[in-house]
């Protein structure tokens, strides 16, 4: 029998239906935030409360509730993990064979200042990083690299977590807007220019503010026509990127933009007052550069190939969806939920073409295969409590949206009018705040952005972005990223310091991402996404 939805199951009041509709989600940010529990704990807490209210409060057939559940697990693996364990398996081959220390080593040696340093390895390596590993990895490796280079480890912990901040809603080979798509029912085409046009008004001066932290306003003075021609170049390659062509390369095309762009620049001017940081001894040959490069070209031309008329029809040919077993549902208004049809796109799939490039690396690089499986094997087991979280968070997702909570949310919060706009990136902010995770912030939140400005009159896509950048403010003061870098040598116990240092920034990206978002929904900057 099909169930439908109810919209104020209790006392056909709103306002209360909302506040019983809410506990889920209150339960995980309470027992994150408050309780300091592990995310994939909070998570799977929270879905056994979506599945209580779904069942008691909302009418909804326990079996089906459940199986709204497993199926969100499900998309949880595929492809959302799926992409994510082979970007972490191309990055693993690099470290295996020494080729990620000499990738390191020939971003280092761009410069010997140390400002320049940290725009070169903060923003664009970081930026690199975050395309193929994400959570969290290109936040302590630049914060290692840079202290090697003679940094302050606080210093470089904050260059680190604020670089970091803008390639977030782009990361990981797209998968937070992987899973932004999914939730909202919003096509990636759609989202991922909207995100690109909010995201580079601050990406864009991103290395001038990294410049500030690592030397002030004297570096500011000295450094500022560099830093401002990287971060156009970054952020102009990124919205291009991410508008005409593939999101999932936005980030290594903004990494390559910037680079390019850093290398004109410095050969026609130095920084004024330029200083020295540490020396970089090792030299390596050119073939060991452009091998380190190498897999990266790889993910690039894979995905072009990919996209080829003839490929992407063969390609396609292995795409199967079906309704998932026992949830049959209908909204209030008569629809069937798109996320009742589960896609397995098994050659088209984001993970799928990285893992193909993953085993072109294995080649090129010379890999043993008895090496390359442990370096897969290690992936898995690096992301095991990812796996635990994202699944249970996408799990949690998929029982308050087809259940009908997030709709009943979406329709009170609503209520604030126009006005909402303004509070959509405070969601995104706050989801990846306590989940550390862009991609668990966009399950968590997604749907409830889509109902919301439904309800209110306002354009679900500008809303949807506005809840990835403003979780992109999040970033540099969320829990996990500072518990991070905080077990990085120099920096134990400095998680708090570094928190009070960077809320002012993490506040201000926010009210910027804020006003953006709202003038969005207004005649102001509409043109920005249409």
């Amino acid at each position: 029998m099909t169930y439908v939805q109810p919209i104020a199951p209790i006392g056909e009041s709103i306002a209360w239906s909302a506040l019983v509709a809410v506990l889920p989600l209150l339960t995980m940010l309470v027992m994150l935030a408050v309780f300091r529990v592990k995310s994939y704990l909070a998570a799977a807490v929270a879905v056994v409360v979506a599945v209580a209210v779904a069942a008691t409060v909302y009418g909804m057939p326990l079996l089906s509730a459940v199986g709204s559940g497993l199926e969100g697990a499900a998309f949880g693996v595929f492809p959302i993990m799926w992409t994510v364990v082979s970007a972490v398996f191309v990055y693993r081959l690099t470290v295996e064979t020494g080729h990620f220390d000499v990738l390191t080593r020939a971003f280092a040696r761009i410069s010997p200042d140390p400002r320049i340093l940290t725009i070169v390895i903060a923003f664009l390596f970081g930026a690199l990083l975050e395309a193929v590993a994400g959570f969290g990895t290109p936040i302590v490796v630049a914060t290692v690299v840079l202290i090697g280079a003679g940094l302050k480890p606080v210093r470089a912990a904050a260059a680190a977590l604020i670089a970091n901040a803008v390639g977030t809603p782009l990361g990981v080979m797209g998968t937070p807007i992987l899973t932004m798509s999914k939730v909202s029912e919003i096509p990636i085409e759609e989202i991922g220019p909207v995100v690109a046009t909010q995201v580079c008004v601050l990406a864009a001066f991103v290395p001038l503010v990294l410049v500030a932290v690592v030397d002030g306003a004297r570096g500011i003075r000295q450094t500022w026509p560099i830093a401002i021609a990287v971060g156009i170049a970054f952020a102009s390659a990124q919205f291009l990127c991410a508008t005409y062509f593939v999101v999932g390369l936005s980030n290594i095309a903004g990494a390559a933009a910037g680079l390019v762009v850093l290398l004109i620049v410095l050969r026609f001017r130095s920084p004024a007052g330029e200083v020295s940081a540490a020396p970089q001894h090792e030299l390596d040959s050119n073939r060991r550069v452009v091998e380190a490069f190498a897999p990266y070209a790889l993910i690039v031309a894979v995905f072009l190939i990919s996209r080829i008329g003839p490929v992407a029809s063969v390609l396609s040919g292995a795409t199967f969806s079906f309704t998932w077993p026992g949830v049959d549902v209908e909204t209030a208004a008569g629809e069937v939920p798109a996320a009742e049809t589960f896609t397995l796109n098994l050659l088209t799939a984001p993970g799928t073409i990285v893992f193909v490039a993953a085993l072109l690396s294995i080649a090129l690089l010379r890999v043993e295969a008895g090496d390359a499986l442990r370096c897969f094997v290690a992936a898995v087991v690096q992301l095991k409590w990812s796996f635990a979280t994202v699944t249970s968070v996408v799990a949690l997702a998929y029982v308050m949206n087809l259940s009908g909570q997030t709709a009943t949310i979406g329709q009170f919060l609503a209520g604030a009018g126009a006005a909402f706009a303004l509070l959509s990136p405070v969601l995104g902010w706050l989801g990846v705040v306590v989940t550390g995770s862009n991609t668990a912030s966009n399950a968590m939140f997604g749907s409830l952005q889509v109902s919301a400005a439904q309800q209110a009159g306002l354009d679900p896509t500008v809303l949807v972005a506005g809840n990835m950048t403003g979780g992109t403010a999040g970033t540099p003061i969320a829990l996990q990223n500072l518990a991070l870098v905080s077990s990085v040598e120099g920096l134990a116990g400095r998680d708090g310091f570094l928190l009070r240092r960077l809320l002012p920034v993490s506040l201000a990206a926010l009210a910027v991402y804020a006003v953006v978002v709202w003038l969005q929904t207004t005649s102001v900057l509409s043109w920005m996404v249409t």
